[in-house]
C-alpha cells in the first residue's frame, strides 16, 4: 500500500456501496469516489491546505466539493451506521462504553469567519452548524473540542464538536442519544449501552438521575469537593455513589482513541472554518477505524 493510500481492498468493499455513483448523464467525467476518499484522508492526515493536494488526486477542488457534500449530506453518519450494525451482527461491539473530550488548537484559518459568539450550540443537532462555529476561546486561545463517545474497543459510537471553553457535562446526555445500532435483522435499533465509564468532569447528580433512569451503570469518579460536601451534610448527604475501581481502569480506551485521532494532523490542528466538516473529518477517522476493525475479525 501507498503512502497516498490507507484504505485496504478490504476496507474499501465496506463502503463503496454507499457512496456516490456516476448517474449516466453526459457530462463531465464522474470523479473516482475512492480517490477522492483518499485525497480527503491524505488531506486531514498531513494537516496540508487542500491547494497542496498532490495531482494524483486531480484538482483540489474536486476533492474539497466532495468532503462538503458527503457532510452536508450526512454520507458518514449513514455508512457508520451500517458498519456498526454489521459489527454488532457479529458480536463485535464492546457495550461498556467511555466519554471524554480532547482540544484542538483553531488556526487563524479557520477562525476568519463571522462567530457569533453569545449564541449557544445545539448539541441535540450536531450535524447543523452551529452560530459559532464551534470555536471558543480558553485557556489555550481559540479552540475547539471533540466529544466523543467509544465502545469497549475504541471505536467511536457518537462525536460532537463544541467550543473550546464549553464543560463536558452538558454534552454527555446529547451524546448518549446519539447512539444508535440498527439491527441487520428484525428488532429496533439498540440505543442503551450496559456501563458508561467517565471521568469527573462528568459527576453530577443530574447525570447520575439520567443514567440511572435509562439502566445504564455508571461508573463515574467522584470530586473530592463532592465527598466533602457530601460528608459535611451528615445523614442528609445521603450515600456515596457505587464505584468501580477496576472497572474505571477500562477508561482508559477514549484517551486511546484521541491519541490515534490525532495522529491526523488536520483534526489536531483545526483548519476548517465551518464545524461541519471539521466534524466530518472526525467521522472518517472513524470510518476507517471500524472499517480496519472489521476486515481484521471477519
Amino acid at each position: 500500500m501507498s503512502r497516498l493510500q490507507v484504505l485496504s481492498d478490504a476496507q474499501w468493499e465496506l463502503i463503496a456501496d454507499q457512496l456516490p455513483k456516476p448517474t449516466g448523464r453526459k457530462g463531465r467525467p464522474f470523479a473516482d469516489a475512492r480517490l477522492m476518499v483518499e485525497g480527503i484522508i491524505y488531506r486531514y492526515r498531513c494537516g496540508i491546505a487542500w491547494r497542496d493536494l498532490p495531482e494524483v488526486f486531480g484538482p483540489w477542488q474536486t476533492v474539497w466539493t466532495w468532503h462538503r457534500r458527503l457532510a452536508a449530506e450526512e454520507t458518514w453518519e449513514k455508512i457508520l451506521a451500517q458498519l456498526r450494525a454489521q459489527a454488532d451482527a457479529e458480536g463485535l461491539i464492546d457495550w461498556t462504553v467511555s466519554v471524554d473530550s480532547t482540544a484542538a488548537r483553531a488556526h487563524q484559518h479557520a477562525t476568519n469567519i463571522t462567530r457569533h459568539t453569545g449564541a449557544s450550540s445545539n448539541y441535540t443537532n450536531p450535524s447543523a452548524e452551529p452560530p459559532d462555529h464551534a470555536v471558543g476561546r480558553s485557556r489555550g486561545g481559540l479552540t475547539s473540542k471533540v466529544h466523543q463517545l467509544v465502545e469497549g474497543h475504541g471505536l467511536p459510537l457518537a462525536t460532537i464538536i463544541s467550543p473550546g471553553q464549553a464543560n463536558d457535562a452538558p454534552v454527555l446526555t446529547p451524546l448518549v442519544e446519539q447512539i444508535r445500532v440498527p439491527r441487520l435483522g428484525p428488532g429496533r435499533a439498540r440505543t442503551r449501552p450496559d456501563e458508561l465509564l467517565g471521568d469527573k468532569a462528568y459527576s453530577s447528580g443530574a447525570i447520575r438521575t439520567y443514567l440511572r433512569e435509562r439502566g445504564i451503570i455508571a461508573t463515574i469518579a467522584e470530586p473530592d469537593d463532592q465527598k466533602r460536601h457530601r460528608r459535611n451534610r451528615g445523614t442528609k448527604g445521603g450515600r456515596p455513589p457505587k464505584f468501580n475501581a477496576q472497572r474505571y481502569k477500562g477508561r482508559n480506551i477514549v484517551e486511546r482513541g484521541f491519541c490515534h485521532l490525532k495522529q491526523w494532523r488536520g483534526i489536531a490542528t483545526r483548519y476548517d472554518k465551518l464545524a461541519t466538516t471539521y466534524r466530518a473529518a472526525a467521522l472518517l477517522h472513524g470510518v476507517t477505524a471500524w472499517t480496519k476493525h472489521l476486515s481484521d475479525t471477519l
